[in-house]
C-alpha cells in the first residue's frame, strides 16, 4: 500500500500523541528510556515509539520506554557517554559516532562504497553487518540486528552549486562530528567543520558554514532550504543508526522481553527503510518548491580526487582485512 508524505507525517503526529496512552495498573517494571538526534517527524523516531507502544501493550504495562528524539539528551557523542555509563538504556547512533569506541563502525561511511541502498542492505543485513555488530558487542554494548536507514547523503551551499570536485576547494562545510566524515571533505580539497545537528540550523544562519551534507528528509525537516540555496546530487556517503543498548540493562531483562524486543525493533526497522523510499520519491520536489535549485554532479571528478589523496588506502587500513574484505562482497571497486 504507497503511503503519501502528508500520510507519513499525519501518521506519525498520531503516534506521538499516542505515547503513553497505554496505561498499566501499577507502575511499570522496567522504565527505560531511548534516545536519538533526528526530528519526531523522522522514520527512525516515529517507527521506534511504534514498536516500544507495541512492547508495552504486549507485557501489559510491564515495559514503558521514554523517548527524547532531536537530542534533547544532548550531542550524539554525550549521549552515547550516558548510554556507557547506563543513564540511558537505549540509543539510536550513526556508525560514524562509534569511531572511538568500535572503530569499524563508520565503515558504512566510506565515500563512494556503495552502488545504491540494496547493495547497502546486503551488506549491512549481511557478513560486514555481523563483522559490525560483534565488535560493537566486544565494547559491552548490546546492538540489534538491522540498522536504520538515514540513506545517502546529499551537498547544500548557500554561495554556489556544487558541479564537480574543483567547487568543493576551500568551501567550509559542515560535516557530523565524526573521524571519516571529516577526512572524506578534507581528502576532497574542502574545509570541513565539526558541528552537531542541534546546532546546524543556526551556524548555516549565520555562516560559520556555507554548506553542510545530509540526506534529503533531513534536509526538509530541519528547514535547511531557509538557510542553504543549492541541492548537489552527489550521494556521497551512505548513512545509518545502529539501536544500541547498555550491556548490564540488556542482560538485566528477562528472556521473553528480550525476544519481544529484537522481534518490534528488527520490524520497525524494515518499516521504516520502506517509509524512506516513499519519502524519498517526493521531498525533492518539495524542495524545489521551497525554492531550492537541484544539479547533478560529476561523481567521477570526486572519486578521482579520493584516490589520489590515498583515501581508499588510509581507511583500509584503519578498518582493517577483516572488514575490508567484508565491505568489497558488496561495494563498488575501490581506490
Amino acid at each position: 500500500m504507497s503511503v503519501s508524505r502528508q500520510g507519513f507525517v499525519m501518521g506519525s503526529a498520531a503516534t506521538f500523541a499516542t505515547i503513553g496512552v497505554i496505561k498499566s495498573a501499577q507502575a511499570a517494571e522496567f522504565d527505560l528510556k531511548w534516545a536519538v538526534d533526528v526530528p519526531p517527524d523522522h522514520p527512525i523516531s516515529v517507527r521506534s515509539v511504534e514498536a516500544f507502544n507495541r512492547i508495552k501493550a504486549a507485557t501489559k504495562g510491564r515495559v514503558n520506554v521514554k523517548t527524547f528524539p532531536g537530542s534533547s539528551l544532548g550531542s550524539d557523542p554525550g549521549m552515547l557517554s550516558q548510554l556507557r555509563s547506563g543513564a540511558l538504556e537505549f540509543l539510536a547512533l550513526p556508525g560514524a559516532f562509534l569511531n572511538d569506541v568500535v572503530p569499524i563502525a563508520s565503515i558504512e561511511n566510506l565515500a563512494y562504497a556503495f552502488p545504491n541502498r540494496d547493495a547497502v542492505f546486503k551488506a549491512m543485513d549481511g557478513d560486514l553487518g555481523t563483522v559490525i555488530r560483534d565488535e560493537i558487542k566486544a565494547k559491552q554494548l548490546f546492538v540489534f540486528d538491522k540498522i536504520w536507514e538515514n540513506g545517502f547523503r546529499e551537498i547544500t551551499t548557500s554561495t554556489k552549486p556544487i558541479r564537480n570536485v574543483g567547487d568543493l576547494a576551500g568551501l567550509k562545510i559542515r560535516v557530523s562530528p565524526g573521524k571519516i566524515r571529516v577526512d572524506t571533505f578534507q581528502s576532497l580539497g574542502a574545509s570541513p567543520t565539526p558541528i552537531s545537528l542541534s546546532e546546524l540550523y543556526t551556524s548555516l544562519q549565520t555562516h560559520v558554514v556555507d554548506a553542510q551534507e545530509n540526506p534529503l528528509i533531513l534536509i526538509e525537516q530541519q528547514k535547511f532550504y531557509e538557510v542553504q540555496k543549492y541541492v548537489s546530487l552527489s550521494n556521497h556517503i551512505w548513512s545509518g543508526y545502529w539501536t544500541l543498548a547498555n550491556a548490564d540493562v540488556w542482560n538485566r531483562l528477562p528472556a521473553d522481553i528480550k525476544a519481544l524486543f529484537v522481534k518490534e525493533m528488527n520490524a520497525a526497522v524494515l518499516q521504516a527503510r520502506s517509509d524512506n523510499k516513499i519519502l524519498n520519491a517526493s521531498v525533492a520536489d518539495k524542495l524545489k518548491r521551497r525554492g531550492m535549485i537541484f544539479n547533478e554532479v560529476d561523481v567521477a571528478s570526486f572519486r578521482s580526487k579520493l584516490i589520489s589523496a590515498n583515501y581508499y588506502q588510509r581507511w583500509r587500513k584503519e578498518f582493517g582485512e577483516k572488514a575490508w574484505t567484508a565491505l568489497e562482497k558488496y561495494a563498488n571497486k575501490l581506490g
